[in-house]
């Protein structure tokens, strides 16, 4: 089946989407996807093609993706926090035959970029139709490309298929236990596999109501958690201490809310103890990542215990496996087909099996992160290439040398440091204005800066990076880059 098909086949409703104070039916929704999919088609798009799409959390966002599948192209998912520097490698790697982006986006710079209310207005001006659905496409067939943090510093362009999202839909909404009652709580951007799981997939297909925040205000959240009747949120644990945390916040306010589930740095037991006392309701921590989507989580019913002090466990016929350097390694109908790049497809899926870069411990199943190979910063729940950090440090006239390293955060999970080898000195504010000046996303520029006159080696040649890391303890905040 489709995606198309799981999305049309579901439950009408008349808030299917809740945004901004808008509601938007089922038809409404429908409608739209319907005439922006006649006018994709009437640009000449057909299954197969690629259209790439950068648009703010919001309804726009659901019919973009719901329109490419009911013409079989592909969907182009491109981050809206995303700087220029990194919005032009995406398009350079996914070259899709449409660019759709807000009005007045300055960061796109492609071929015929446009908005999806010039796009309908053509197609009325033409009198299409409302978007035939494509004939069959397989199981097998690419439905999306989604970026995720490369090694590099390149993003990379997960390719992910109707049956790779399909099977996910069916196992998440098993897990959580999810009905057609149910409303979710979405702040997460739609571009993020978080965010098109439950924001799109997940409730588009079970007839759910979706609220959508195109902004974390937790006062907001907690006025749309009552308004809205929402049942469970999906999110780092930064969200959940900051609705816990509101001066607005009481029980009564989040009483129709039975469960939260919580990926990404900073999940841990005493947080998910203290979320469980204060908003009264299950708490259960999942793993996951863009090439293999919540690959380990707890259903609904599994023993607190577990869901608190494990990352989850493999449900359906998803497997785990460690190698023997403690790596976790993952298989399943729901993993990823791989990337837009086969020399890094060929690195990263390995007969079958997505080799994660995370180390892990497994007991009797649970699976449970204690570390990374890779130099992946996760900030609130967005993945940071070091690489793509570094690059951008490296570039400035007065950085000789340059790396970027995690430091622990109690809001964020984890924030961007870096130490730097600056003669002529560098210091936070003219690494942000750099960061700005060259169309870096906000969330990967650092936060912290620490210059050095040099940087540690390992007996390889290797920059000590848990060297690095743990120097971030021993000293007080540098953020004004004096050297040491």
């Amino acid at each position: 089946m489709t995606l198309d098909a799981a999305l049309t086949g579901a439950p009408a409703r008349a808030d299917l989407v809740v945004v901004s104070g808008r509601r938007f039916s089922t038809v409404d929704v429908e409608g739209r996807a319907g005439a922006l999919a006649s006018a994709l088609a009437a640009r000449g798009v057909v299954p197969g093609d690629r259209v790439a799409f950068r648009l703010p959390v919001g309804v726009d966002a659901v019919v973009a993706y719901r329109a490419c599948w009911r013409i079989g192209a592909v969907a182009v998912a491109l981050h809206p926090a995303s700087g220029s520097h990194q919005l032009a490698r995406a398009l350079e790697q996914a070259r899709p035959v449409v660019t759709i982006a807000e009005p007045g986006c300055p960061q796109i710079d492609a071929d015929r970029p446009t908005t999806i209310d010039e796009l309908t207005t053509e197609a009325d001006r033409a009198h299409l139709g409302r978007g035939d659905p494509a004939a069959e496409v397989p199981d097998s067939g690419d439905a999306l490309v989604m970026f995720t943090s490369g090694s590099t510093g390149l993003p990379r362009g997960v390719v992910h298929t109707h049956g790779s999202l399909r099977y996910k839909i069916d196992q998440l909404t098993e897990a959580h236990g999810l009905t057609v009652g149910d409303a979710a709580l979405v702040p997460s951007p739609l571009a993020h596999i978080a965010g098109l799981l439950h924001g799109v997939l997940m409730p588009g297909a079970n007839g759910m109501k979706t609220v959508l925040m195109p902004r974390w205000d937790p006062s907001a959240a907690l006025e749309l958690v009552e308004r809205e009747a929402v049942t469970y949120m999906v999110g780092p644990p930064t969200l959940f201490t900051t609705l816990m945390d509101c001066p607005d916040f009481h029980p009564g306010r989040v009483a129709t809310l039975r469960m939260i589930s919580c990926g990404g740095a900073g999940v841990t037991p005493a947080f998910c103890t203290r979320a469980a006392a204060i908003l009264d309701v299950v708490v259960k921590r999942s793993y996951g990542s863009t090439e293999a989507p919540t690959v380990a989580t707890s259903r609904f019913d599994d023993p607190p215990p577990r869901m608190v002090e494990t990352d989850g466990r493999a449900f359906g016929e998803a497997r785990l496996r460690l190698d023997d350097t403690g790596e976790l390694w993952v298989t399943g109908p729901e993993l990823a087909k791989g990337y837009l790049d086969p020399e890094a497809t060929g690195e990263a899926f390995v007969d079958g099996w997505f080799r994660t870069g995370d180390l892990a411990t497994i007991d009797d199943g649970w699976v449970t992160i204690t570390g990374r190979l890779g130099d992946r910063i996760i900030r609130s729940g967005e993945n940071i290439s070091a690489a793509e950090v570094e690059q951008h440090l490296e570039a400035h006239p007065a950085v000789r040398q340059a790396v970027a390293v995690a430091e622990a955060d109690e809001r964020l999970g984890e924030r961007v440091a870096a130490f730097v080898v600056a003669p002529e000195g560098f210091d936070l504010a003219v690494c942000q204005a750099w960061f700005a000046q060259r169309g870096a996303a906000r969330f990967i520029t650092p936060e912290r800066i620490e210059v050095v006159t040099e940087l540690p080696v390992l007996a390889s040649g290797k920059v000590d990076r848990m060297k690095l890391a743990a120097w971030l303890g021993q000293h007080p905040d540098n953020t004004d880059g004096n050297e040491r």
